[in-house]
């Protein structure tokens, strides 16, 4: 039988217990960086993430981890927000975000361009829409972009 990663363990602990808490999973990363492991847990929620919220899912998860025991190795689990500039990464992000500024980094330039800022018009078989002042609308294939986020805008 096929091992199952780490991910995908944590996702299914974690999505039912915030959904249940009236909060989405948005995001699970499993990395290391320079000597250690990090396991990030990104949970969303209608009116904000509060520090409550963050130490309630980091709780349940330990608990439901150390029952388990996946993870061989040592690891710090970091449970946070998507923050004002969140990635955009599932199909109904760029649905609920719809009219907003976002920033979108391309593995290669398009029409000489590595990043295109602008606002987000949707998501459209597999391709990001985005309409800005130079370039008009353009729809970019999900494959070419390395990162889509939502920009602050300061007035």
């Amino acid at each position: 039988m096929k091992k199952k990663r780490v991910v995908d363990i944590v996702e299914e602990i974690v999505s039912p217990f915030a959904k249940a808490n009236a909060m989405e999973l948005v995001d699970v990363e499993f990395v290391k960086e320079g000597p250690y492991r990090y396991l990030r847990v990104t949970i969303d929620k209608e009116d904000g993430v509060s520090l409550d919220d963050c130490q309630l899912v980091s709780q349940h998860l330990n608990a439901k981890l150390d029952k388990l025991d996946p993870i061989e190795e040592q690891y710090f689990l970091e449970v946070t927000s998507p923050g004002v500039e969140r990635t955009l990464k599932k199909d109904h992000d760029f649905e609920r975000f719809k009219g907003r500024e976002v920033q979108l980094k391309l593995y290669q330039p398009f029409e000489g361009q590595k990043v295109i800022n602008g606002e987000l018009v949707g998501l459209l078989d597999e391709n990001i829409i985005v309409k800005n002042e130079s370039m008009g609308q353009v729809e970019i294939p999900r494959s070419k972009v390395s990162l889509a986020k939502l920009v602050v805008e300061f007035e």
